[in-house]
């Protein structure tokens, strides 16, 4: 009998999506709560969303365990920064934050796929997107996860960003009002649930805005 080689791997996909949208005050940033791995659903609660700072939301789709270990090393080093500095980090600080932590691990990558969006300094939406291993992009708008490749194309079509390679270089924030982005994410949820298996439950929503951090939720296909 032939041998067989061992087949474990450090790594896991517990699946779920994650979308973020700025526009010229705010910034809506949204996942669904359903962690599953393989054809099990491990738990229907789990939010996905962490606030790394006053301006600064991050969240993260991928395997959950190498997830929670970025958010405590995002913290720790965040707390460095508070003492040192004596304020809060802005969110283009905490985005190079995340990209040079990423990258610092490449060789052995958290297995994490992140949006990060807040309030950059002069209270404009900002919205930065990633890869395992640190490579970032501000973008108007952005999406990772299980879910990424059905929501992409519809945020596409309703939010089309200007090219970056334009000149002089164009904002991309998008045109929507805050209530109006809302009600977008929550469509997007509500279409990619019907065709991925990996994203349901619930939809949590955290709007970022002058007046701080707001959170609404909403039903998703529980099957």
């Amino acid at each position: 009998m032939t041998k067989q080689a061992a087949n474990w791997s450090p790594y896991d996909n517990n699946g779920g999506s994650c979308v973020a949208i700025a526009g010229a005050d705010y910034c809506v940033i949204a996942a669904d709560t359903r962690m599953s791995t393989g054809y099990s659903i491990l738990s229907r609660d789990y939010s996905k969303i962490c606030k790394l700072a006053d301006k600064s939301l991050m969240a993260s789709s991928g395997f959950q365990a190498d997830v929670k270990a970025l958010q405590k090393f995002l913290a720790a080093r965040h707390l460095t920064y508070q003492h040192q500095h004596n304020k809060q980090m802005s969110c283009p600080a905490m985005a190079q934050l995340l990209s040079n932590t990423l990258y610092y691990k490449r060789f052995f990558p958290y297995y994490s796929f992140n949006v990060l969006g807040g309030l950059d300094n002069e209270g404009k939406g900002c919205v930065y997107t990633y890869d395992a291993v640190g490579s970032y992009e501000r973008v108007g708008y952005g999406c990772q996860g299980s879910g990424s490749t059905l929501i992409m194309p519809f945020l596409d079509n309703q939010l089309k960003s200007p090219s970056p390679l334009l000149l002089p270089a164009q904002d991309a924030v998008t045109p929507l009002s805050e209530s109006e982005a809302v009600d977008l994410v929550k469509t997007c949820f509500a279409s990619a649930t019907e065709r991925d298996i990996y994203t349901g439950d619930r939809l949590e929503i955290v709007v970022l805005n002058a007046d701080g951090i707001h959170r609404q939720y909403m039903e998703l296909r529980k099957d």
